[in-house]
């Protein structure tokens, strides 16, 4: 892959996460906004999500933060490039990750080892939500409406009837995004990252799966046959 492929997949990728973000903030009623450079919401966005996303190399930090709620605790920003120094405006470095990529030509693992179920019923959701969660009071993040974005599909995972993981795949122009894939306790995540790719490629053939990851998830990811195309880093206003 040439730098400039992995450049424009970068950037392909990052509208994909805005795009799943913008699905996430409609189905709690929270406008927002896509800009040139950025995807950004004024309002405060559900737990885990951004206020904005950068969508260029060349986003301008300043013109980014005029448009977020700095006021009230809680501001993230994705600086989808690594691009972005927010620290004289007071903001912290939360976390770095690697944005991945899975080329459309590489082939899917094969059968997959867990049944792959569409969660379509608000009951489901919710069940798919305390398990994303690892159990207790689970954030109000995945509403009912998402199940009805044609652009959305959150999967469950079973082995017979049990519940042993889920994965949210969106799609937008010409690829997939892979994100919050989780596997219940005990269970092989990478099991669970197989399954969610072999599903992908039923459901959407032709396709190539990005997403980003950090940590061990990374290093599952690249050993699925995924590739880094660079770095990201989430910022939060430290209020």
């Amino acid at each position: 892959m040439t730098s400039t492929g992995a450049f424009s997949l970068r950037a392909a990728a990052a509208r994909n996460n805005a795009d799943w973000c913008a699905s996430v903030c409609r189905s709690h009623g929270i406008p927002s906004t896509f800009g040139g450079t950025a995807w950004w919401s004024s309002l405060r966005t559900p737990p885990y999500y951004p206020d904005a996303v950068t969508l260029h190399q060349d986003a301008v930090p300043a013109a980014v933060l005029a448009r977020l709620d700095t006021a009230s605790p809680g501001c993230t920003v994705k600086d989808s490039f690594a691009a972005c120094d927010l620290t004289a405006s007071g903001f912290v470095e939360l976390f770095d990750a690697r944005w991945v990529h899975r080329p459309a030509e590489r082939p899917a693992p094969g059968a997959s080892a867990l049944r792959a179920r569409r969660v379509s019923t608000a009951a489901r959701l919710h069940d798919w939500q305390l398990a994303w969660h690892g159990g207790g009071q689970a954030p109000d993040v995945f509403r009912p409406a998402l199940l009805h974005d044609p652009a959305v599909l959150v999967l469950a995972f079973h082995e017979g009837e049990e519940f042993l993981g889920g994965v949210v795949l969106n799609r937008s122009a010409g690829l997939v995004g892979l994100s919050n894939l989780f596997a219940v306790d005990g269970i092989d995540a990478d099991v669970v990252r197989s399954s969610a790719i072999t599903a992908a490629a039923d459901r959407f053939p032709g396709l190539p799966l990005v997403g980003y990851e950090h940590g061990d998830d990374l290093a599952g990811a690249l050993d699925a046959g995924f590739a880094v195309l660079g770095a990201l880093r989430i910022w939060l206003h430290d209020s």
